[in-house]
Protein backbone atom coordinates (compact mmCIF):
# COMPACT_ATOMS: atom_id res chain seq x y z
CA UNK A 1 0.00 0.00 0.00
CA UNK A 2 1.32 3.22 -0.58
CA UNK A 3 1.87 6.72 1.69
CA UNK A 4 -1.40 7.97 0.17
CA UNK A 5 -3.43 4.87 0.49
CA UNK A 6 -1.82 4.53 4.34
CA UNK A 7 -2.71 7.97 5.41
CA UNK A 8 -6.27 8.43 3.97
CA UNK A 9 -7.19 4.61 5.67
CA UNK A 10 -5.92 6.17 8.86
CA UNK A 11 -8.01 8.82 8.92
CA UNK A 12 -11.16 7.06 8.15
CA UNK A 13 -10.52 4.99 11.00
CA UNK A 14 -10.17 7.89 13.20
CA UNK A 15 -13.44 9.74 12.03
CA UNK A 16 -15.31 6.31 12.45
CA UNK A 17 -13.58 5.90 15.61
CA UNK A 18 -14.38 9.45 16.46
CA UNK A 19 -18.27 9.63 15.53
CA UNK A 20 -18.66 6.07 17.74
CA UNK A 21 -17.31 7.78 20.42
CA UNK A 22 -19.58 11.01 20.29
CA UNK A 23 -22.62 8.60 19.74
CA UNK A 24 -21.44 7.14 23.55
CA UNK A 25 -21.88 10.65 24.80
CA UNK A 26 -24.95 11.53 22.84
CA UNK A 27 -26.55 8.57 24.07
CA UNK A 28 -25.78 8.60 27.33
CA UNK A 29 -23.71 5.21 27.56
CA UNK A 30 -21.10 6.52 29.43
CA UNK A 31 -18.15 3.96 29.83
CA UNK A 32 -18.64 -0.01 31.22
CA UNK A 33 -16.23 -0.71 34.44
CA UNK A 34 -14.19 -3.16 34.85
CA UNK A 35 -15.69 -6.40 34.84
CA UNK A 36 -19.20 -4.80 34.09
CA UNK A 37 -18.52 -4.90 30.15
CA UNK A 38 -23.00 -4.72 29.80
CA UNK A 39 -22.72 -1.57 31.71
CA UNK A 40 -25.73 -2.33 33.82
CA UNK A 41 -24.11 -1.89 37.85
CA UNK A 42 -24.69 -4.49 39.87
CA UNK A 43 -23.38 -5.72 43.64
CA UNK A 44 -20.46 -7.33 41.87
CA UNK A 45 -19.35 -3.78 39.79
CA UNK A 46 -21.31 -1.21 41.88
CA UNK A 47 -19.77 1.91 41.00
CA UNK A 48 -17.65 2.70 37.89
CA UNK A 49 -20.04 1.95 35.26
CA UNK A 50 -20.61 5.37 33.76
CA UNK A 51 -19.19 8.65 34.25
CA UNK A 52 -22.78 10.35 33.03
CA UNK A 53 -24.61 11.66 35.80
CA UNK A 54 -28.21 10.64 35.74
CA UNK A 55 -31.11 12.73 36.82
CA UNK A 56 -31.17 11.38 40.15
CA UNK A 57 -34.54 9.41 40.80
CA UNK A 58 -33.36 7.15 44.40
CA UNK A 59 -31.22 7.83 47.60
CA UNK A 60 -30.36 5.44 50.38
CA UNK A 61 -28.72 6.16 53.34
CA UNK A 62 -27.86 3.53 55.80
CA UNK A 63 -26.29 4.63 58.69
CA UNK A 64 -24.71 2.64 61.48
CA UNK A 65 -23.26 3.30 65.18
CA UNK A 66 -20.36 4.62 67.16
CA UNK A 67 -17.23 3.41 65.39
CA UNK A 68 -14.45 5.58 63.95
CA UNK A 69 -12.60 6.38 60.86
CA UNK A 70 -9.73 3.69 62.46
CA UNK A 71 -12.22 1.14 63.95
CA UNK A 72 -13.89 0.50 60.17
CA UNK A 73 -11.13 2.01 57.55
CA UNK A 74 -8.31 -0.67 56.58
CA UNK A 75 -9.59 -3.48 59.99
CA UNK A 76 -9.38 -6.67 59.39
CA UNK A 77 -12.75 -6.64 61.22
CA UNK A 78 -14.69 -4.91 58.51
CA UNK A 79 -13.80 -6.67 55.12
CA UNK A 80 -16.77 -6.02 53.46
CA UNK A 81 -17.52 -2.37 53.81
CA UNK A 82 -13.29 -1.91 52.96
CA UNK A 83 -14.32 -3.89 49.83
CA UNK A 84 -16.97 -0.95 49.03
CA UNK A 85 -14.57 1.51 50.01
CA UNK A 86 -12.17 0.20 47.63
CA UNK A 87 -14.52 -0.13 44.51
CA UNK A 88 -16.46 2.97 45.50
CA UNK A 89 -16.06 6.31 47.23
CA UNK A 90 -14.64 7.07 50.45
CA UNK A 91 -15.23 10.74 52.31
CA UNK A 92 -11.64 10.50 53.94
CA UNK A 93 -12.21 14.08 55.95
CA UNK A 94 -16.39 13.75 57.20
CA UNK A 95 -16.88 14.05 60.90
CA UNK A 96 -20.44 13.91 62.70
CA UNK A 97 -21.86 16.54 64.30
CA UNK A 98 -22.22 16.17 68.23
CA UNK A 99 -22.25 13.77 70.83
CA UNK A 100 -24.60 11.07 71.64
CA UNK A 101 -26.57 9.72 68.96
CA UNK A 102 -29.90 11.51 68.61
CA UNK A 103 -28.44 15.27 67.62
CA UNK A 104 -26.82 13.22 64.54
CA UNK A 105 -30.04 11.75 63.46
CA UNK A 106 -31.69 15.07 63.42
CA UNK A 107 -29.21 17.05 62.15
CA UNK A 108 -28.44 14.59 59.37
CA UNK A 109 -32.46 14.98 58.25
CA UNK A 110 -33.02 18.66 59.44
CA UNK A 111 -30.01 20.42 59.22
CA UNK A 112 -30.04 21.28 62.57
CA UNK A 113 -29.23 19.16 65.90
CA UNK A 114 -32.83 21.40 67.43
CA UNK A 115 -30.79 22.05 70.71
CA UNK A 116 -31.27 18.38 71.77
CA UNK A 117 -28.34 17.26 73.34
CA UNK A 118 -29.22 13.89 74.96
CA UNK A 119 -30.96 10.82 73.69
CA UNK A 120 -34.31 10.77 75.57
CA UNK A 121 -37.46 9.76 73.33
CA UNK A 122 -40.00 11.90 71.32
CA UNK A 123 -42.02 12.41 74.04
CA UNK A 124 -39.14 14.69 75.40
CA UNK A 125 -38.49 16.40 71.93
CA UNK A 126 -41.69 17.26 69.91
CA UNK A 127 -40.02 18.95 67.12
CA UNK A 128 -42.19 20.73 64.85
CA UNK A 129 -39.94 22.18 62.08
CA UNK A 130 -38.86 20.63 58.44
CA UNK A 131 -37.00 17.47 57.57
CA UNK A 132 -36.29 16.18 54.37
CA UNK A 133 -39.01 13.42 54.79
CA UNK A 134 -41.63 16.84 54.93
CA UNK A 135 -39.94 18.15 51.96
CA UNK A 136 -40.76 14.78 49.90
CA UNK A 137 -44.11 14.74 51.41
CA UNK A 138 -44.79 10.46 50.12
CA UNK A 139 -41.46 10.28 48.16
CA UNK A 140 -40.19 9.00 51.34
CA UNK A 141 -39.52 5.39 53.39
CA UNK A 142 -37.48 4.73 56.68
CA UNK A 143 -37.03 1.16 57.41
CA UNK A 144 -35.85 0.06 60.72
CA UNK A 145 -35.11 -3.32 61.87
CA UNK A 146 -36.13 -4.70 64.77
CA UNK A 147 -39.36 -2.15 65.41
CA UNK A 148 -42.15 -3.66 66.96
CA UNK A 149 -44.65 -1.93 64.97
CA UNK A 150 -45.06 0.97 62.47
CA UNK A 151 -43.98 4.06 63.53
CA UNK A 152 -42.81 3.43 67.23
CA UNK A 153 -42.41 6.12 69.74
CA UNK A 154 -40.57 4.12 71.99
CA UNK A 155 -37.61 1.38 72.15
CA UNK A 156 -38.23 -2.22 72.26
CA UNK A 157 -35.60 -4.95 72.71
CA UNK A 158 -32.91 -4.15 69.72
CA UNK A 159 -34.82 -1.50 68.13
CA UNK A 160 -33.82 1.82 69.69
CA UNK A 161 -36.27 5.10 68.97
CA UNK A 162 -33.22 7.67 69.28
CA UNK A 163 -31.76 6.46 66.13
CA UNK A 164 -35.37 6.43 63.78
CA UNK A 165 -35.25 10.54 63.80
CA UNK A 166 -38.91 10.41 61.51
CA UNK A 167 -40.40 9.50 65.08
CA UNK A 168 -39.51 13.07 66.47
CA UNK A 169 -41.36 15.40 64.16
CA UNK A 170 -44.72 15.88 65.27
CA UNK A 171 -46.17 17.59 61.95
CA UNK A 172 -45.59 14.05 59.79
CA UNK A 173 -47.36 11.65 62.48
CA UNK A 174 -49.32 10.82 59.84
CA UNK A 175 -47.28 9.87 57.29
CA UNK A 176 -44.85 8.27 59.65
CA UNK A 177 -47.73 5.84 60.60
CA UNK A 178 -47.64 4.74 57.09
CA UNK A 179 -43.68 5.15 55.90
CA UNK A 180 -41.89 4.54 58.81
CA UNK A 181 -41.43 0.49 58.74
CA UNK A 182 -40.25 -2.22 60.09
CA UNK A 183 -37.11 -3.48 57.97
CA UNK A 184 -38.10 -6.32 56.07
CA UNK A 185 -35.86 -9.14 54.71
CA UNK A 186 -36.93 -7.91 51.16
CA UNK A 187 -36.88 -4.15 51.37
CA UNK A 188 -38.64 -2.00 49.10
CA UNK A 189 -36.07 0.65 47.76
CA UNK A 190 -38.36 2.26 45.19
CA UNK A 191 -39.13 5.50 47.24
CA UNK A 192 -37.16 8.88 46.08
CA UNK A 193 -35.57 8.96 49.51
CA UNK A 194 -35.32 6.00 51.73
CA UNK A 195 -33.26 5.81 55.37
CA UNK A 196 -31.84 2.46 56.95
CA UNK A 197 -31.03 1.70 60.37
CA UNK A 198 -30.39 -1.27 61.55
CA UNK A 199 -30.70 -2.53 65.02
CA UNK A 200 -28.79 -2.26 67.63
CA UNK A 201 -26.23 -5.31 67.30
CA UNK A 202 -26.46 -4.93 63.54
CA UNK A 203 -25.05 -1.41 63.39
CA UNK A 204 -22.50 -2.20 65.71
CA UNK A 205 -23.47 -0.06 68.87
CA UNK A 206 -23.98 -2.89 70.76
CA UNK A 207 -22.32 -5.52 68.58
CA UNK A 208 -18.85 -5.87 67.23
CA UNK A 209 -17.15 -4.04 63.87
CA UNK A 210 -17.55 -7.19 62.36
CA UNK A 211 -21.34 -8.36 63.61
CA UNK A 212 -21.92 -5.27 61.61
CA UNK A 213 -19.79 -5.62 58.54
CA UNK A 214 -21.40 -9.29 58.13
CA UNK A 215 -24.92 -7.27 58.49
CA UNK A 216 -23.89 -5.31 55.42
CA UNK A 217 -22.67 -7.81 53.52
CA UNK A 218 -26.07 -9.72 53.13
CA UNK A 219 -27.86 -6.36 53.45
CA UNK A 220 -26.43 -3.94 50.42
CA UNK A 221 -26.49 -6.22 48.07
CA UNK A 222 -30.44 -6.94 48.14
CA UNK A 223 -29.98 -3.49 46.79
CA UNK A 224 -27.00 -3.33 44.13
CA UNK A 225 -28.39 -6.57 42.48
CA UNK A 226 -32.13 -4.42 42.66
CA UNK A 227 -33.94 -3.81 39.48
CA UNK A 228 -33.43 -0.55 41.02
CA UNK A 229 -30.13 0.11 40.92
CA UNK A 230 -29.80 -1.83 38.13
CA UNK A 231 -31.33 1.87 36.32
CA UNK A 232 -28.24 3.53 37.46
CA UNK A 233 -29.88 6.74 39.07
CA UNK A 234 -29.48 5.24 42.26
CA UNK A 235 -26.86 6.38 44.83
CA UNK A 236 -26.47 4.49 48.27
CA UNK A 237 -24.62 6.39 51.19
CA UNK A 238 -23.39 4.25 53.85
CA UNK A 239 -22.18 6.23 57.70
CA UNK A 240 -21.67 6.27 61.21
CA UNK A 241 -23.67 8.68 63.25
CA UNK A 242 -20.98 9.80 65.81
CA UNK A 243 -17.42 7.86 66.34
CA UNK A 244 -16.35 6.54 69.80
CA UNK A 245 -17.31 9.83 71.72
CA UNK A 246 -13.83 11.42 70.74
CA UNK A 247 -13.65 15.16 69.96
CA UNK A 248 -12.23 14.33 66.54
CA UNK A 249 -15.39 12.81 65.56
CA UNK A 250 -14.28 11.73 62.68
CA UNK A 251 -16.60 8.77 60.76
CA UNK A 252 -16.19 6.48 57.85
CA UNK A 253 -18.74 7.71 54.81
CA UNK A 254 -18.57 5.26 51.33
CA UNK A 255 -19.99 6.76 48.27
CA UNK A 256 -21.59 3.69 46.03
CA UNK A 257 -23.20 4.79 43.13
CA UNK A 258 -22.63 3.74 38.76
CA UNK A 259 -20.92 7.30 38.47
CA UNK A 260 -18.30 7.09 41.54
CA UNK A 261 -15.10 6.77 39.98
CA UNK A 262 -13.22 3.14 41.61
CA UNK A 263 -11.24 4.15 44.57
CA UNK A 264 -12.55 7.74 44.72
CA UNK A 265 -10.97 9.63 47.60
CA UNK A 266 -11.80 13.02 48.90
CA UNK A 267 -10.45 14.36 51.93
CA UNK A 268 -12.44 17.49 51.77
CA UNK A 269 -13.84 17.96 54.97
CA UNK A 270 -17.54 17.29 54.94
CA UNK A 271 -20.15 16.40 57.63
CA UNK A 272 -23.49 15.14 58.07
CA UNK A 273 -24.61 18.42 56.74
CA UNK A 274 -22.98 17.84 53.74
CA UNK A 275 -24.48 14.46 53.12
CA UNK A 276 -27.97 15.97 53.71
CA UNK A 277 -27.23 19.16 51.15
CA UNK A 278 -26.02 16.26 49.02
CA UNK A 279 -29.21 14.32 48.69
CA UNK A 280 -31.60 17.30 48.73
CA UNK A 281 -28.95 19.05 46.12
CA UNK A 282 -29.71 15.30 43.95
CA UNK A 283 -33.88 15.30 44.94
CA UNK A 284 -33.72 18.70 43.38
CA UNK A 285 -35.19 19.61 47.09
CA UNK A 286 -34.15 23.66 48.69
CA UNK A 287 -31.46 23.72 51.66
CA UNK A 288 -32.65 22.89 55.00
CA UNK A 289 -30.71 24.77 57.95
CA UNK A 290 -26.73 24.35 57.77
CA UNK A 291 -27.11 22.43 54.70
CA UNK A 292 -27.44 25.78 53.30
CA UNK A 293 -23.50 26.47 54.55
CA UNK A 294 -22.19 22.41 54.01
CA UNK A 295 -19.64 21.52 51.19
CA UNK A 296 -21.71 19.24 48.85
CA UNK A 297 -20.08 16.20 47.90
CA UNK A 298 -21.36 15.95 44.38
CA UNK A 299 -18.03 16.91 42.78
CA UNK A 300 -15.93 14.82 44.42
CA UNK A 301 -17.70 11.72 43.53
CA UNK A 302 -19.41 12.60 40.57
CA UNK A 303 -22.73 12.27 42.10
Amino acid sequence: MDLTRRITTTRRHQLRSGVLGLLVVATGLGVAGPGNASGTPNASAPCAVTSVVPTWKHVIWIIMENRSFSQIIGSSNAPYVNSLATRCGLATNYRAVAHPSLPNYLAMVSGSTQGVTDDKPPSSHQLKGPSIFSQLGTGWTSLEESMPSKCALASSGTYAVKHNPVAYFTTIRTACAARDIPLASMPDMSARFTFVTPNLCNDMHDCSVQAGDKWLATFIPKILNSSTYSIGSTAVLLTWDENDGSSSNQVATVVISPTVAQGARSSTAFTHYSMLRTTEEMLRLPLLGNAASATSMRSAFRL
